[in-house]
């Protein structure tokens, strides 16, 4: 399970309503596997299909859990058009990074967001429950 507080949600919801009608994406960094800090970071794809997070941004973020003693938790992007569920391109990505949980926020329903996290290893995906902490 990964807990996403309603606070977290709207962190990143808000993020992805802000970037639209590009993809947004960034990371959460955790302790004990629940979400201490959202952090945005620029898509330098700058596209409405595709994201990448910001090498330098990225840099920045492994140095500051590493100072914090935090855990790389997840990598967040926005789906603009289509479900938040993995596509394709987001399966092949996800070799860069094994660990982290995948987040999608799915602006397909403009004024319903849906938030949806997952695991992606060796190609295969699997949806993980998120339920906030006090559901936990």
């Amino acid at each position: 399970m990964l807990p996403l507080t309603d606070d977290v949600r709207e962190q990143m919801i808000a993020h992805a309503r802000e970037q639209f009608p590009k993809e947004c994406c960034g990371m959460l960094a955790g302790v004990d596997g629940k979400p201490v800090k959202v952090v945005r970071a620029t898509n330098s794809e700058d596209s409405e299909f595709r994201y990448r997070v910001d090498d330098r941004e990225l840099l920045r973020f492994l140095h500051d859990i590493d100072d914090n003693g935090w855990d790389f938790l997840a990598v967040y992007h926005s789906h603009t058009r289509s479900e938040a569920y993995p596509s394709p391109t987001d399966v092949r990505l996800a070799t860069n990074w094994p660990d982290p949980y995948y987040v999608l926020v799915s602006l397909e329903d403009q004024e319903n967001p849906v938030v949806r996290a997952f695991r992606i290893t060796d190609g295969e995906i699997s949806e993980v429950p998120t339920g906030d902490d006090a559901s936990a």
